[in-house]
């Protein structure tokens, strides 16, 4: 627990949880929630409400200081619950939501996704019956030669998500 000496009166210390890092975490959340064959308009309504923070002509935090749930709520595209979640981020700078859905399913799973190749349905089957959680996990199997036991998956296909899985690991460590 913090002293009291910390704090510098009633309001808390801002969060560093701008505009764009909320819109990221709303959109992994509908990732996470489509990964798990979730109601489609659930997943949709985080995509627009990720949208809309994206499109906000303010700082979400400022929004949030005026006005709370209450003040987001009347943005197009973010409803009462969402809205909530928003104010938890901007406030503490961590989603209750978004850690339980991580608790089963950890964020890296999105990341199969963005492998050409890779479509939804193949992504689910090599977490549930491969265990592949990561890029790093798929680039361990693919050069293992287990991609070809992958129902649905050829050795085109392998070639074409090995060079994938190489641009991908290129652009996320362009100083190496």
């Amino acid at each position: 627990m913090e002293s009291e000496e910390g704090s510098s009166g009633t309001n808390s210390a801002p969060v560093a949880m701008d505009n764009a890092k909320v819109a990221r975490v709303l959109e992994q959340i509908a990732d996470l929630l489509e990964f798990k064959n979730e109601n489609f308009f659930k997943v949709r309504s985080y995509r627009v409400a990720s949208g809309a923070i994206i499109d906000l002509d303010q700082p979400v935090s400022e929004a949030v200081a005026r006005g709370g749930a209450a003040e987001l709520q009347k943005v197009p595209g973010i409803g009462k619950g969402i809205s909530a979640q928003i104010v938890e981020l901007v406030t503490t700078g961590t989603s209750t939501y978004f850690d339980e859905l991580t608790r089963d399913l950890p964020v890296t799973v999105i990341d199969l996704r963005r492998v050409s190749g890779i479509g939804l349905k193949t992504a689910q089957m090599l977490f549930s019956d491969f265990g592949i959680k990561s890029l790093d996990d798929l680039k361990v199997f693919a050069d293992g030669g287990g991609l070809l036991s992958v129902p649905g998956i050829g050795e085109k296909t392998v070639e074409r998500i090995k060079r994938s899985i190489s641009r991908l690991e290129s652009e996320r460590s362009p100083h190496r």
